[in-house]
């Protein structure tokens, strides 16, 4: 995956993180705490949804709705 497109889906993944009632305020400020750095760091993606899998189960129905599941 491009630098670009790695990028452009973990904002995706944030706006998401930020707009969802699925999650309370404080897994929604850890996740997007993590997805930011993420986005500096420019880390692999399969270990980002580890973690954010750690935060909720909520997010594999978040990247299945983003269409970013395997």
């Amino acid at each position: 995956m491009s630098a670009h497109k790695h990028r452009e889906h973990l904002e995706k993944i944030k706006d998401a993180v930020v707009n969802t009632e699925e999650l309370d305020e404080s897994q929604k400020s850890d996740s997007v705490k993590r997805i930011e750095e993420w986005i500096a760091e420019d880390k692999a993606f399969g270990t980002l949804k580890e973690e954010l899998l750690e935060v909720s189960e909520y997010f594999e129905v978040l990247f299945a709705e983003l269409g970013l599941t395997k």
